[in-house]
This record gives structure tokens, C-alpha cells and sequence, in this order.
């Protein structure tokens, strides 16, 4: 194992000192616990939207605290849950009179966490609901099961921008769950990553092996086997996800091309080029293309393509709100 770290053990706290002390402006830790994870400007009368998961991920979870995104973040360790305690601490210091939003990844340690939070607000008489990111369409057919990965970047976008406008808790709410219904993610993987307080791969692949369909835990995908090319890879991708969500000719859709950790942006953007090939040959136009690292796993390569079909102008004007955070700024 090959890291810039201290001790293993400490990875993550190591991890979130690093952050506060360069982003002492935008960022703060609350209850003393560095896991508690909160915006400094809160407005008086807005919806909080707070996420939450394991560390690894980054930009995902806290990477979109920030301006006209999210307002706080439970911080687990390396591919873990943070505690529920964690979680009512963090919205207990950002709740500001219009209640609570957990738009978190679905995940049985989040659900089980976030639902006792969400408890321990409901005694305190704090409205709080709740949503998951579910948009891993390989994960499962059943999409109430499915995981919840980069797309869940077009939820804290559309949840994010309604709140930012001041919508109540309820519209807040509808905002993800419009964004949730209208997007589909396919990923795949090249090399197994790292972690740190386990000190080896966390899964094997042969030199010329990949796996498509897989988690960004390492949960097994759909297949193993020889690397295919970036053509190959898009067509594969939009036939699942066109397959689970149709699009027609003329409807507009958001791209987002997510890199895993060690893929190169050079690699990204070749994809970015299959994608829009085969999109406009199916006459579906493209609104926005996103790349980049949006969720990764480590320092795994691999990729992971989402689409988000555009149900309406509503949803393009919250797409395009500028946002600020110290990982993700869109101007």
C-alpha cells in the first residue's frame, strides 16, 4: 500500500483537518466531533438539505456543502455510515425554521442511521423528511434497491436550487424526487482500490479485466471480462440505461461522465465524445454534459455514466444555478 497518510486509523480525522484548515471560510466541524461536517452561512427560513456517508467518495458526500447545495454532512469512515447521533448534530446546527431534507445514498447503514436521526428531530418537533439516491441501474431491478450513486449529484443539484429559492420543505422534497425519477447511472471499473485500514485491493482483476456494472464499494457488477473500448462501454451503458428509462427523440437529457479516482479527465472526456455520439444518433439532444470526479472510490479507475432526462424548464433553470462549494463550483 502506497498512500500519503499518517496512521491508517486515523485517514479520515487526518482527512477533515486537512479540510477545515483550508477552507476555514466556507466550513466548520460542530459538537466538537470533526464527523459533524456544516456549512458556516445558513439562511434564516430555508430548507436544510443534509447528506451523509462513508469517506472515499470525494467530491461525494460533503465535497457539495455549500452555496445553493447542501447544508451539512454526517462523515463516516472508509466506506462506512456515519453515526446517527452524527447526523442529528449536524442538522440540529443547520435546521433553520423550515425543517430538514436527508438526501443521502441507499445504503442499509445510511437508512438505518438517517431514520434514527430523523427521530430524534421528530421529539424535538423539527419536520424532517427523507429521500435516497437510487440511480444504479445495474444494482438491482427492483429500483427501490438499487444504490445510489453519482447521480445523486442531479438530486443535490435540483434539491439544492429549490431550496435556495426558498420552497418549503414539501417542494424541496419533490425537487430530488423529480431529479431521482429522471436519472439512470451505469458504472464499470478497471483496477480495485485501496483501503487504507485494510491495507490491499479489496477485490482482484486480471491485467486486461474489468467489471462492468460494479459498486463503488467494490460490489460485484453484472460481468468480468477484457477490457472494451470507450465505444463499446457507452453503447453498453446507454442501452441499460435507455432500456430501464426510455427517451425518445427530441427530449433533452444532462450528461455526466464520473471518473472513479485514477481515470484520467483525457480518458473522461473520450467517453463524453462516444456518449454524445450515440445520443445524437438517437436524435436525444443534450442540455449540459458534466465531467469530471463527481463520486469515486478511492483511487479506483473506472467510470460511471448518468443520464437525466429534463422533465421540464423548472428543472433546466435548477440545473444551471450557479453553485459554490470548496470542491464543486459551477458558475
Amino acid at each position: 500500500m502506497k498512500k500519503l497518510i499518517n496512521a491508517p486509523e486515523n485517514y479520515t480525522d487526518d482527512m477533515l483537518r486537512g479540510i477545515y484548515a483550508a477552507h476555514p471560510d466556507l466550513v466548520k466541524y460542530v459538537s466538537g466531533d470533526l464527523r459533524c461536517y456544516c456549512t458556516r452561512y445558513k439562511k434564516a427560513g430555508k430548507v436544510a438539505i443534509i447528506t451523509g456517508g462513508g469517506t472515499g467518495h470525494l467530491p461525494l458526500f460533503l465535497g457539495y456543502v455549500g452555496e445553493n447545495l447542501l447544508d451539512g454532512c454526517g462523515v463516516g469512515g472508509v466506506f462506512q455510515s456515519p453515526a446517527s447521533e452524527q447526523i442529528y448534530n449536524v442538522a440540529k446546527e443547520v435546521e433553520s425554521g423550515a425543517g430538514v431534507l436527508f438526501l443521502y445514498g441507499n445504503y442499509t447503514g445510511d437508512i438505518m442511521n438517517f431514520d434514527m436521526a430523523a427521530e430524534m428531530l421528530d421529539m424535538e418537533d423539527i419536520p424532517a423528511k427523507s429521500i435516497v439516491g437510487a440511480d444504479d441501474v445495474l444494482s438491482s431491478s427492483n429500483i427501490q434497491a438499487r444504490r445510489g450513486v453519482a447521480g445523486i449529484f442531479f438530486l443535490y443539484k435540483c434539491a439544492g436550487a429549490k431550496a435556495a429559492a426558498m420552497g418549503t420543505l414539501e417542494e424541496v422534497l419533490a425537487a430530488a424526487q423529480k431529479a431521482k425519477d429522471n436519472t439512470r447511472t451505469v458504472g464499470f471499473a478497471l483496477t480495485p482500490c485501496v483501503i487504507p485500514e485494510l491495507g490491499h485491493s479489496n477485490f482482484l482483476l486480471a491485467e486486461n479485466e474489468m467489471a462492468f456494472g460494479m459498486g463503488i464499494h467494490g460490489e460485484p457488477g453484472v460481468w468480468n471480462g477484457p477490457v472494451k473500448t470507450a465505444d463499446e462501454l457507452a453503447k453498453e451503458s446507454l442501452d441499460e440505461i435507455l432500456a430501464d428509462m426510455p427517451i425518445v427523440e427530441g427530449e433533452e437529457v444532462c450528461v455526466l461522465i464520473n471518473g472513479l479516482g485514477a481515470t484520467s479527465q483525457e480518458e473522461l472526456y473520450i467517453l463524453s465524445g462516444s456518449v454524445k455520439q450515440l445520443l445524437d444518433e438517437k436524435g436525444i439532444r443534450i442540455y449540459r454534459t458534466f465531467v469530471g470526479e463527481y463520486a469515486t472510490s478511492m483511487e479506483m479507475a473506472g467510470a460511471s455514466i448518468s443520464i437525466c432526462r429534463m422533465a421540464d424548464d423548472e428543472m433546466k433553470e435548477w440545473i444551471d444555478l450557479p453553485v459554490h462549494t470548496p470542491f464543486y463550483t459551477q458558475v
